[in-house]
């Protein structure tokens, strides 16, 4: 007699005929998924979310893979152009819920543009972006996330350039909410986004990630429990005051936690007060 095939919690949230992913043994974007689907799960059981409101958009890359297997309406968008996309669903359909999940080399340099305008416009969508610091996928190019001094297929001698702090740059902007999490401390990946996603205006989550498999390797650390313990090593959880309090540096420290959260009216809420569609409000889902 053939055993019943074992089901997931998950499951309900997953294109599981789509399974097993593609992502590496020790990568951490499983991680970062697997927290975001548990957030909308325990949500979704407390009445407090529909899942079937949300818009799930990717980019290209690791983490744009993503969208083949979560069972939501999504999207795998051009390079870059995740949240422009998000932004033509809230316009066209105000109800909708659109989440960008994607990398840092997608978000953080071709579609470092739209990641800029959209925290400024404090636009209607939650961004969390998986930043494992390099183009994984593409074969280990240098990224804009990439630490200082770092090989890289395309900087043999080393990355001579200063990285973005693509979370410093949204805080700066000062939109609803901005964070940085890490996946060395899972169950605070989950709170963040429960948190998030019932919130209005423009959020932002970083989720720092392993890629042993590309950086890894080119740091000598392939071992993926030993690049786990570097990046859990350099991972600081603190309140700031400042944008200069939040540090971006793999050799001492990256500045973790939950550093902006308000209230301010959201961009959608202008654009239909201001056009005399005040009747629509009612609709607006987070």
């Amino acid at each position: 007699m053939l055993e019943e095939k074992p089901s997931h919690p998950l499951d309900a949230y997953m294109r599981t005929d789509r399974l097993p992913h593609i992502w590496c043994p020790g990568c951490g974007i499983g991680i970062a998924l697997q927290q975001f689907l548990w957030a909308v799960k325990e949500l979704h059981e407390e009445g407090k979310l529909d899942p079937n409101k949300i818009v799930f958009a990717t980019g290209i890359g690791c983490t744009g893979r993503a969208s083949g297997f979560v069972k939501f309406d999504t999207a795998h968008t051009p390079h870059g152009r995740a949240i422009p996309f998000a932004v033509g669903v809230k316009l066209a359909n105000p109800s909708l819920i659109p989440i960008v999940f994607s990398g840092d080399g997608d978000i953080a340099s071709i579609g470092g543009n739209h990641m800029m305008h959209a925290a400024r416009r404090n636009f209607d969508m939650l961004v969390i972006m998986v930043n494992n610091m390099t183009y994984g996928l593409t074969g280990g190019q240098l990224a804009p996330t990439t630490p200082h001094s770092v090989y890289s297929t395309t900087t043999p001698m080393g990355n001579p350039e200063s990285p973005i702090d693509a979370t410093k740059v949204v805080y700066s902007i000062s939109p609803n909410f901005v964070a940085r999490m890490s996946i060395t401390h899972p169950n605070l990946i989950r709170d963040t986004v429960k948190k998030a996603l019932l919130m209005k205006g423009f959020r932002w989550i970083e989720v720092l990630s392993t890629c042993p498999e590309i950086f890894g390797r080119h740091i000598n650390m392939r071992d993926p429990y030993e690049l786990y313990s570097r990046l859990k090593k350099v991972v600081k959880f603190k309140k700031v005051a400042s944008a200069n309090d939040i540090k971006y540096d793999w050799n001492s420290e990256i500045t973790c936690g939950v550093f902006t959260e308000k209230n301010d009216p959201s961009y959608m809420e202008n654009y239909l007060s201001m056009y005399g569609l005040k009747e629509k409000l009612g609709v607006l889902s987070p």
